[in-house]
């Protein structure tokens, strides 16, 4: 019993004073950082400013003599550009000739023929370009045909890639931390409690690591959409003249069956409403010859005369 409960114990002492002695390690780098900031102690105690001025003007000469070094801004750029052109298909290829020139890759292209709302024969390009030859591709590109419009937009990333790295390392330094303290531990609930929290670190470092990557990614190649538009509104070709007379009577014929099937249908209406009609006529007939029977004469004859 005694044995049974003392493990558990001395294990998590022992863990206790390495993540103590890594904290003690970490404040006593920064009270050494400190006291280097802090000028040096007379004798009597107080601060020895004396040599500050010579200092101060030392970091000043030191300052003018040698520039301030920038870093450079880290810059998403994309570019769109809207040509017209004599010949789509003519301008594809060009297109690609120049992604071959400029060590780019082609992301996507889409192709739209003629049609009732749009005449015209339309494509839209997306290219992928090293930052550096961006310029020159649009340039390039410009040459094909008539600029319509073009327009490039640029976003710093530059502080996300400082935060990133930033993270990444202080979890890299964490993931060592307790990879040193999983091979120190003694009881089996230690190493489990540690291996869960390590790789907890290293799925974040993973998801980081993937995050840094594609936005340097970004920042070193630049995107660029290219729509073209042909100049003169395409028509399409005449069929042959087989396919014409082909197509004539299959019309003709098409609409000489119609035409059978509506006077077959015609028919058999009038043949099944021919009891109302037959009564209807029977009707019109019996009333004209009750009015001419009994309609009186309004004319006489010339020279007649009445007898009383």
């Amino acid at each position: 019993m005694y044995t049974a409960t003392k493990l558990p114990r001395t294990s998590a002492l022992f863990i206790s004073a390495l993540l103590g002695g890594v904290i003690f390690t970490s404040c006593a780098s920064s009270d050494r950082l400190a006291n280097n900031a802090l000028p040096p102690m007379a004798a009597d105690g107080r601060a020895n400013t004396v040599s500050a001025p010579a200092s101060q003007s030392s970091l000043s000469q030191n300052a003018e003599t040698s520039p301030i070094a920038r870093s450079r801004p880290q810059l998403i750029k994309k570019a769109a550009i809207s040509l017209t052109v004599n010949s789509v298909d003519k301008t594809v290829d060009a297109v690609s000739q120049i992604i071959n020139q400029q060590q780019g890759d082609l992301i996507g292209l889409k192709q739209q023929q003629p049609k009732k709302d749009n005449p015209r024969y339309t494509a839209t390009i997306q290219l992928r370009i090293p930052e550096n030859r961006l310029e020159p591709t649009l340039e390039e590109l410009a040459k094909l045909g008539t600029v319509n419009t073009r327009n490039i937009t640029a976003e710093d990333v530059g502080d996300r890639l400082v935060d990133f790295q930033a993270r990444l390392t202080n979890l890299q330094k964490t993931e060592a931390n307790l990879q040193k303290i999983m091979d120190r531990a003694g009881s089996i609930r230690d190493v489990l409690s540690v291996s869960q929290e390590l790789s907890n670190v290293r799925q974040t470092i993973e998801q980081i690591d993937a995050q840094l990557k594609n936005l340097k990614n970004q920042v070193a190649y630049s995107t660029i959409t290219l729509n073209l538009e042909a100049a003169v509104s395409s028509t399409s070709p005449q069929p042959a003249l087989g396919l014409q007379v082909q197509e004539t009577w299959n019309n003709s014929t098409h609409s000489l069956s119609a035409f059978s099937v509506g006077l077959l249908k015609l028919g058999i209406w009038l043949i099944v409403y021919s009891p109302y009609l037959l009564i209807f006529v029977a009707l019109i007939y019996g009333f004209s010859r009750w009015r001419r029977t009994h309609s009186p004469r309004l004319t006489q004859t010339p020279g007649s005369t009445t007898s009383e």
